[in-house]
């Protein structure tokens, strides 16, 4: 399996180079040459665990490992998870919350990003290198990428968050972390300025060598490959082909259903589920891809207006063709706002806004009906499901963070204040930070200083 950009300037890369390189050289995004087409195996793989699909699947896309070693390594991966089963189910009525908080930082991250990390680790031993990674987190990747890569020798990671806009268990879950590698910059600014300032310093192709820069954000392709594997696994256990609803920032979740779905895996519909920050709701709706106010919401990780991985599925949509995805990319990138000329047309698509009123009612009613606690971010995904679908038809809703990371938001919708032992461990701990403002110049030279040290 071979990968390029989605700008047309990168090809023929194996899969270890397409991991190290992270976002392309020519500013695009890495995607596989072919999508192999699985569907003679379903039958098969019906009986597999999820770490049993994840070998087969992943094996598709990665022929630079041996298969022994990559076994290895996502049996490694998984074995951090509490659940036996890596992931959760709880039956709602209609709705099956797929939960995906398990892992050791309790968001759907960690199932990406706890194998990204030996993969990481595996190919930098074998070549005798070092990375810098570089990412940017609306809340969850931040944490999950340092439990990844923590403590690694030939791996240091700097990660960019908005301060003041993620949860305080989200920042103790990175600024706690003690060992060297480790290095948390809170920017006076959004998350979109964080994303800006990554993706600008990776543009900056001398610099990025010089500092041998990685990503780690879902502009990596081997996060989305990994998050292909739960959609296969879910859309295999029901007797129906599957819909997902997924809360939706960056895209890169429910891209990896798309994937899933084009591989062959059963899928029937997609709900794109967003919060006021609605501008992938906008698209769908209109065919308009239009920058709007970044509004803090009780689900920061999602407060989001440019959507990093919409660049793949534009890509696809555009029939693979590089030109005319450049086009528009360059249009949003000089105005803010680029255009389709009408709404997409899909089957596969549907898109909903969860304002926080229905956010909170969505939690509230769930509690009340179920004794079942619900984080903001899935109970947008919960709220867009049962809106969309009727009352007796089936939908699977992508839980994506324990609940205990915004006790502030459960507390208000529901009156509980949920608690989990890892986070309590973190009250107290000392914190390590550095706090610049959303300028290029500032982040490229605390980098270097830092890597220089």
């Amino acid at each position: 399996m071979k990968y390029k950009s989605t700008r047309g300037g990168v090809a023929g890369l194996r899969f270890s180079d397409a991991l190290l390189m992270g976002l392309a050289s020519d500013g695009g995004l890495l995607v596989p040459e072919t999508i192999p087409d699985v569907t003679a195996e379903l039958d098969a793989w019906r009986r597999c665990s999820f770490v049993e699909l994840a070998q087969h699947i992943i094996g598709l896309f990665v022929d630079d490992i041996d298969t022994t070693t990559l076994n290895e390594l996502i049996v490694e991966a998984y074995a951090t998870f509490e659940h036996p089963e890596v992931v959760g189910w709880r039956t709602l009525d209609n709705v099956t919350v797929v939960e995906l908080f398990h892992g050791p930082t309790l968001a759907f991250k960690d199932v990406a990003l706890q194998l990204l990390g030996r993969l990481f680790q595996h190919v930098l031993v074998a070549r005798n290198q070092r990375l810098n990674i570089l990412g940017a987190t609306s809340g969850d990747t931040g944490g999950a990428a340092i439990a990844g890569v923590r403590g690694q020798d030939n791996v240091d990671i700097f990660i960019l968050y908005p301060q003041g806009r993620v949860s305080p268990l989200q920042e103790l879950q990175m600024t706690t972390v003690a060992d060297r590698n480790v290095h948390c910059i809170a920017v006076n600014g959004t998350f979109d300025d964080c994303q800006r300032l990554m993706k600008e310093t990776f543009s900056d192709l001398d610099y990025k060598e010089r500092y041998q820069l990685g990503a780690v954000n879902s502009v990596n392709w081997a996060r989305v490959l990994a998050q292909i594997v739960y959609y296969g696994y879910a859309s295999l256990k029901t007797p129906v082909p599957a819909q997902f609803s997924v809360p939706t920032g960056n895209f890169g979740n429910v891209f990896a259903a798309y994937l899933a779905q084009k591989m062959g895996f059963p899928i029937d519909r997609l709900i794109v589920a967003t919060n006021d920050n609605d501008i992938l709701a906008r698209f769908f709706e209109t065919g308009e891809y239009a920058l709007g106010p970044v509004h803090q919401t009780l689900s920061p990780a999602m407060d989001i207006q440019v959507a990093s991985n919409f660049e793949r599925f534009l890509y696809y949509h555009f029939e693979q063709d590089s030109q005319r995805l450049n086009a528009f990319m360059s249009d949003f990138a000089a105005t803010g706002r680029a255009s389709l000329g009408a709404a997409p047309q899909t089957e596969l698509f549907a898109a909903v806004a969860i304002n926080q009123t229905q956010t909170l009612a969505a939690m509230r009613r769930i509690k009340n009906q179920f004794a079942y606690v619900l984080d903001p971010h899935t109970a947008i995904g919960v709220a867009a499901a049962q809106q969309t679908c009727a009352a007796e038809e089936p939908i699977m809703c992508i839980a994506t963070a324990h609940p205990a990371k915004f006790p502030e938001a459960v507390k208000e919708a529901t009156d509980i204040a949920p608690t989990h032992p890892s986070l309590d461990a973190l009250a107290g701990l000392p914190q390590r930070k550095s706090n610049l403002d959303a300028d290029l110049a500032a982040v490229k030279a605390f980098v270097a200083e830092a890597i220089l040290a």
